[in-house]
């Protein structure tokens, strides 16, 4: 038995995989590699995380940093206030208000 010719009736088979291919792509550049990217520069953040540093958590507080360790960092949220918590529930780094631009 033989098998049908490949006629105008039947794509070539590269045809058929490059939509596939496309789709693949373009979801690598939308959603992986800025996603790679952003765990990237959280991880630099929390590397470089010192004492002074003004932190939002990923719960909502903002504090000082008064010490780091290895996978906790202590924070001053208010007067005579402290709390540990670990280093990866730091969300951000908050703006440090200007000298002399308070109100």
């Amino acid at each position: 038995m033989m098998s049908p010719p490949s006629g105008p009736g039947q794509p070539s088979p590269w045809i058929q995989i490059v939509p596939l291919v496309f789709f693949f792509v373009v979801i690598y550049f939308l959603l992986i590699r800025p996603a790679r990217t952003r765990q990237k520069q959280v991880q630099k953040m929390l590397e470089a995380l010192k004492p002074g540093d003004r932190v939002v958590t990923s719960g909502g507080l903002i504090g000082t940093i008064i010490a780091v360790d290895r996978d906790i960092v202590q924070l001053r949220i208010a007067d005579k206030i402290k709390v540990d918590v670990t280093k990866s529930s730091v969300a951000s780094l908050q703006d440090q208000p200007s000298s002399g631009q308070e109100a």
